[in-house]
């Protein structure tokens, strides 16, 4: 009920839906009027009627997809209709954009007659650049598709036949390689004869598994020459002269099972009658056919994959569609081949045999991976899928002779992908998976080693929320602090399962006056009588979560959602106080705009900073950047260039430079220096060409904290960047300040950080 609310309202808020056009010119002035539309627009309309595939170049047709439905056979849900359907819809949309910076249009249609949605359809051809069809019933679809395909002149793509046939097809190719079988001899069992079972068993016949290997078994059981009852041409195709009856019959002796039916559908026992080294596509959703732990009881020699992220060799169309639309559009192509679709699942099962790099693995989790068993498709969220899949799309679209503007330089195709990546794509994501130690199912072993995080503020349903999500992900085992009644009446109320998260009244803890002692021993010299010791330790959840952490009953700390800053900081650095090797704690934000992952210090905590202080606040802000995989550049802020402007403000930047490259020689570090300049290598080349961070600076340290401040808050707002903060750094232990009124999402990225750094705890 919890997630039913929380997707409403990820629909809802802050504005319906998922999706806006944003445009891509500026359009301010008269003049820019006149360019975008009258009289200027003239020009590239006579250019597009005298040739049309200036389209191409005057439009956004070359970068624009339709996902098209009428919501008959929606995933998971069945008929729907096209209008319930729009979900889904704008969901693909925003995959097509997160993963290839495709611009998507959702089209939903209000016909259930196939003639009339293909007619629909073809009408809208000189707008896009490609077709996507999605969630159409059988055999339907097949109609759609093939009517599309020969009467359109661009890439027309039910993703779901092909994506999951490509996909589970780069898959096959692995895990015959694996299992040391030949293509040509394998007997392949195909449990489900929908859009997608009957693409995938094609699909795998282009791969070199030969037809007569191949038994396909619907809920009527094996579709064999003879059968009359829910038999269509398309079933048709893969129906043979056998004995087989039944999916138990048909398992026996396979050596490849191919599910897109239903939950529980396989045995253990059909499962124990394969031939040896058996692959095992299970890939019903949202429940496979058969589970890995059900398939390890009876067979260790098994290949296994499904459709889900929580088991290794996840089959996920996600691999797929955003890339092979990429190449194709990009080379302008008039049709998506089936030498296309070969090269996508063969460019996916090259890729998976490559090593695996660093970055990859600590985006999930600092967990082996290897090509094997257990890893036969990349990751989802590799971002190596698109410089592998898009240009072996271009090249086979190019081969094919389909391509309306090949490209002459594939290397240098690949090269302009990578800048569609940016560094500020899934930086949260990649951290919050490392966080949960990467992919696979919450077990009891994985449990026991979470990190404990206190929340003292758990009498706010914002906590309530955030603590939900954090337990759900496996990021921690979140620990709320207040009265029980109080916190399951909140829960209650919003329909939210409080399984898996300890509540504790900070009263009630039964170390409480140990707690007070402790502190009362830190602060006697600092004014702090038993008496005042014990008023704060009773009257504030902070001060007793930070006691915790101290006494090492939790591993980190996340608070300050409902108390102003200054009452969040305080207790942790009275109670927690400051590494030994620092002489201050400073507050940064990580400030993630589209193109750019930018560091911000510090923001929080020192209002003048010393020329010493700023070099330490650099160093450490530094060492945050280099944590989260990013090198660091630091540029030095000012209102001055270099001395361009003397005043004790730039001479202190200045002093704090120079202390730097004497502490750090090797880092990346100049100023004094002004914003644009820092920001702009080209500018910085212009007019200081010998300023050391030439690539333009990512991290930037304010020299005081106003200017941090309003920095960091005006990048949040009228810049609309996402900000995660305020990271604390030189603490003794992780603890982190939430903003004040932050959301959710917030909460659960800084309970993330926290598990990193409580990770790296000695």
């Amino acid at each position: 009920m919890f997630l039913k609310k929380e997707s409403l309202e990820y629909h809802e808020k802050p504005r319906p839906g998922k999706i806006e056009v944003v445009p891509t010119k500026p359009c301010e002035t008269q003049r820019e009027l006149s360019l975008a539309y009258t009289p200027g627009v003239a020009e590239p309309c006579l250019e597009i009627f005298k040739d049309p595939k200036k389209a191409y170049r005057y439009t956004a047709k070359g970068n624009l997809v339709a996902v098209v439905t009428n919501g008959s056979a929606v995933l998971g849900l069945g008929k729907l209709g096209p209008l319930a359907s729009k979900p889904v819809m704008e969901g693909k949309a925003i995959l097509f954009k997160r993963f290839s910076n495709i611009d998507v249009f959702d089209i939903e249609i209000n016909a259930t007659d196939p003639k009339e949605f293909v007619q629909t359809v073809k009408n809208l051809e000189p707008t896009f650049g490609g077709i996507n069809l999605e969630d159409i019933k059988s055999p339907d679809c097949f109609y759609i598709e093939e009517n599309l395909r020969k009467q359109m002149n661009i890439p027309v793509f039910h993703d779901d036949q092909h994506g999951t046939a490509i996909i589970s097809g780069a898959a096959l190719l692995n895990a015959v390689k694996v299992a040391r079988k030949k293509m040509e001899n394998i007997k392949v069992v195909f449990c489900g004869a929908g859009a997608a079972g009957i693409a995938c068993a094609k699909f795998f016949t282009t791969l070199g598994v030969k037809r007569q290997n191949i038994t396909m078994v619907d809920s009527k059981g094996v579709v064999h020459e003879g059968r009359l009852k829910e038999v269509d041409a398309y079933k048709a195709y893969f129906a043979k002269k056998t004995s087989l009856r039944t999916l138990q019959q048909a398992m026996r002796g396979a050596d490849v099972f191919a599910g897109l039916s239903m939950k529980g559908l396989v045995t253990k026992a059909m499962v124990k009658s394969m031939a040896k080294n058996p692959i095992i596509f299970a890939m019903a959703n949202p429940d496979p056919e058969i589970t890995p732990e059900e398939v390890a009881q009876v067979r260790k020699d098994a290949i296994m994959a499904t459709g889900r992220s929580d088991y290794p060799n996840q089959v996920n169309n996600v691999l797929g569609f955003p890339f092979i639309f990429r190449g194709a559009l990009d080379v302008g192509a008039k049709t998506i081949t089936e030498e296309m679709k070969i090269a996508a699942a063969k460019a996916l099962a090259l890729l998976a045999q490559e090593d695996v790099p660093e970055s990859v693995r600590r985006a999930y989790g600092d967990v082996q991976i290897k090509f094997g068993k257990e890893y036969i498709i990349p990751k989802p969220f590799d971002p190596r899928v698109l410089l592998w899949v898009a240009p072996a799309v271009a090249k086979a679209a190019m081969e094919s002779k389909v391509a309306r503007h090949p490209i002459s330089d594939l290397q240098a195709y690949r090269q302009s992908l990578e800048k569609l990546l940016g560094l500020s794509r899934g930086f949260m994501r990649d951290i919050i998976n490392k966080a949960r130690g990467g992919e696979g199912a919450l077990s009891p072993a994985k449990q026991k080693k979470l990190k404990r995080i206190v929340l003292p503020e758990g009498h706010h349903l914002k906590i309530i929320k955030a603590a939900r999500i954090i337990a759900d992900e496996g990021l921690a085992q979140p620990i709320l602090l207040g009265k029980k009644s109080i916190i399951e009446k909140l829960a209650k109320e919003s329909q939210i399962s409080l399984k898996g998260i300890e509540m504790m009244y900070p009263l009630d803890h039964p170390k409480l006056p140990k707690f007070i002692e402790h502190f009362y021993e830190l602060r006697k010299r600092k004014g702090i009588t038993h008496v005042s010791a014990e008023k704060i330790m009773y009257s504030s959840s902070t001060y007793v979560g930070c006691m915790m952490l101290r006494e090492g009953e939790v591993d980190g700390l996340v608070s300050g959602l409902t108390k102003s800053y200054p009452e969040t900081i305080r207790p942790a650095l009275e109670i927690i106080g400051i590494q030994k090797n620092k002489t201050v704690v400073a507050g940064i934000y990580i400030v993630l705009t589209k193109d750019h992952v930018l560091f911000f210090g510090d923001t929080t905590v020192n209002i003048d900073p010393t020329s010493e202080q700023l070099c330490e606040i650099a160093l450490g802000t530094a060492d945050k950047a280099s944590y989260f995989n990013i090198s660091p550049r630091v540029a030095m802020l000012s209102f001055s260039n270099f001395g361009s402007s003397r005043h004790p403000l730039s001479d202190k930047v200045r002093d704090a430079v120079r202390l730097i490259k004497k502490k750090r020689p090797s880092l990346t570090v100049d100023g004094e220096i002004q914003a644009n300049v820092a920001l702009s290598p080209e500018l910085m080349a212009q007019t200081f060409p010998f300023c050391e961070i030439k690539e333009g600076a990512n991290v930037l340290i304010f020299p005081d904290l106003q200017s941090g401040n309003i920095a960091y808050k005006l990048m949040a707002t009228v810049g609309r960047a996402e900000v995660v903060g305020p990271i604390l750094i030189g603490m003794n232990q992780p603890v982190h300040v939430l903003q004040h009124n932050c959301d959710v999402n917030d909460i659960v990225n800084m309970v993330a950080i926290t598990v990193l750094e409580a990770k790296d705890v000695k």
